[in-house]
């Protein structure tokens, strides 16, 4: 499993986003799709999770002099562990929401930049929403998330499949808990 501090770099995790369910892409791609990364900090990100093992070189093909390669997502690699989570402190938990939703955001902003975007059409999500459950509940709570989403992340461009970004946050809101007498319903 890699560490938080690998992952969590806001141009590495732009790039585990554009390669997770595209298949495989080159660096050429990767920079069609994160215009705003120089080439030379696109190749050292890329160089950084390959070395760790996240992605792995799928193809390689000479082009014009050099080997142009192309990446995918070790997904089973490409998380923070459990392990990695206890050991990180109440800051580090801060900054890797700070840059997860800092990329969920550059998501959201290089699709509706689209010029074809329409949200409503195209059934575009954001919502938050709040269940009680015992830890024991949120544990199988969190496994069938993790397995539903496992499961369509296998499927590959066509037959009429359109990509679409899925982001959790999964927030323990203890202070309603606090604030709700027993025998209260909850708000």
């Amino acid at each position: 499993m890699a560490t938080a501090n690998l992952l969590l770099h806001p141009v590495r995790m732009r790039i585990l986003q554009a390669l997770v369910g595209a298949g495989e892409l080159t660096n050429a791609q990767l920079r069609d799709r994160l215009p705003d990364v120089s080439p030379a900090s696109m190749y050292r990100h890329v160089g950084t999770l390959t070395q760790a093992g996240i992605l792995e070189v799928v193809h390689e093909r000479r082009v014009r002099g050099t080997v142009e390669r192309s990446y995918r997502v070790r997904q089973d690699e490409a998380l923070v562990d459990e392990d990695a989570r206890t050991t990180m402190t109440k800051d580090d938990h801060r900054q890797a929401f700070t840059i997860f939703t800092g990329a969920m955001l550059a998501d959201f902003d290089r699709y509706l930049a689209r010029e074809n975007a329409e949200p409503a059409r195209e059934g575009v999500l954001y919502r938050q929403g709040a269940v009680w459950a015992t830890p024991e509940e949120f544990t199988e709570l969190v496994e069938e998330l993790e397995a539903t989403i496992a499961r369509r992340t296998h499927h590959d461009a066509g037959d009429g499949r359109v990509r679409h970004i899925i982001s959790l946050a999964l927030v323990p809101d203890t202070a309603v808990e606090a604030d709700t007498q027993e025998g209260d319903p909850a708000p």
